[in-house]
């Protein structure tokens, strides 16, 4: 497992750095420290730069017409592209491109024509609806939104919980129970147009961090049999494969914010004088500087083996998980001494530390909890025989 960064990666990293540096943060100075968006005329200026630069939805395939990075550089892009306030929330504010839901490649060529399409072409955005009101940590488990199959449709009753832009969005992947017996196999994959009739946005729920999430009701809410995603009943290994490919770059955007935290207390060390010296010849500075580097180059390391192991083809789970967990815990340490380190000036707004250490807080949630990420590496280590690993 070689790490050494080839030319064209260097490339890459390069130009998303000089992009954030250059075109993001000072654009940052103007907005409201929590902003989760830019100015419309900013936007559209960024997104034809990096579409222009071949930056533009990194990670969709070459088939269906992206440039089609693979899974390394695209978590050595991700550490860079949330070296901003807003990074946690979005990396750079979406310019790069948000790609389109995993799971419509699965989609029937209707299905790509409909909603993967203009997803990528930036007309269309979607959003993932797993978790409920019941329990999020164990879908497999918890969901109780039903659905009954009437004709050439399926009647869907429940709600989801903890999904985000679900307000604005198009469409959303909802996964429903439409066979109670059957347990994880009895789970379905619905594309569900959030203007059918029954689906409703019922509140916005306020949340930690500087954005919000949505809860949503679907009464008889009725949905074509066609338009169910991939198998009927093969919702939950769907929702899993994505889930695992995911956590790899939502992992390398908390390594991001950590390293622009470091590197702001690096240079406080240096310049702020107490009683006489600078703070970085304080052997408790020095070793709390030491601590974050430790974390991250822990954090990189684990997520770009996850990250080699998927581009590989391989079992990757395991590495997924500890990537999520790793990265999470030990991104918000990193932040969290950086800002010790940059006493009252670290906790107020006129710098990004204190909406770092919020958003990082719920990261420990988000994508799966540490917990939950412990029971699937135990679950791994406890049943070598089967060839998880």
């Amino acid at each position: 497992m070689d790490f050494e960064v080839s030319d064209e990666q260097q490339l890459i990293i390069d130009n998303v750095r000089r992009f954030i540096r250059e075109e993001i943060r000072p654009l940052e100075t103007d907005l409201d420290p929590d902003a989760y968006r830019l100015e419309p005329d900013d936007d559209a200026r960024l997104r034809e730069m990096t579409n222009e630069m071949g930056l533009y939805q990194m990670g969709v395939p070459e088939e269906y017409g992206g440039p089609g990075v693979d899974t390394i550089t695209r978590t050595l892009a991700a550490i860079e592209m949330s070296q901003h306030r807003a990074g946690l929330y979005a990396p750079a504010y979406g310019v790069f491109g948000s790609s389109p839901q995993g799971q419509l490649y699965s989609g029937t060529e209707t299905q790509k024509e409909k909603y993967l399409w203009p997803t990528i072409r930036g007309e269309k955005h979607g959003f993932f609806g797993l978790s409920e009101p019941s329990g999020g940590s164990d879908p497999a488990r918890a969901i109780q939104t039903r659905g009954i199959r009437d004709g050439d449709e399926w009647v869907i009753n429940g709600g989801k919980l903890w999904n985000s832009g679900a307000d604005t969005a198009d469409y959303g992947i909802v996964y429903v129970r439409t066979d109670p017996s059957k347990g994880r196999q009895g789970i379905t994959a619905f594309i569900v147009d959030t203007d059918t009739p029954g689906f409703r946005v019922e509140r916005l729920v306020q949340v930690l961090r500087a954005h919000y999430t949505t809860e949503l009701s679907f009464t008889d809410m009725r949905v074509p049999h066609e338009n169910i995603l991939g198998e009927e009943g093969g919702g939950f290994a769907l929702a899993n494969d994505y889930l695992s490919r995911e956590r790899i770059p939502y992992s390398a955007a908390g390594i991001g914010v950590a390293v622009y935290a470091h590197e702001m207390a690096i240079d406080w060390a240096k310049q702020r004088v107490t009683f006489g010296e600078p703070l970085a010849s304080r052997q408790a500075i020095q070793w709390m500087l030491v601590d974050n580097e430790i974390d991250l180059r822990t954090a990189r390391w684990a997520c770009l083996a996850a990250a080699d192991k998927a581009e590989r083809g391989m079992p990757f789970r395991f590495e997924s998980s500890m990537a999520k967990l790793i990265s999470t815990e030990g991104a918000g340490r990193v932040v969290d001494r950086s800002m010790q380190i940059m006493g009252g000036l670290g906790v107020s707004k006129d710098l990004p530390m204190e909406r770092w250490y919020r958003e990082l807080r719920i990261r420990r949630l988000g994508e799966g909890p540490s917990e939950v990420q412990r029971i699937v590496m135990a679950r791994d280590l406890l049943n070598i025989g089967s060839g998880s690993r």
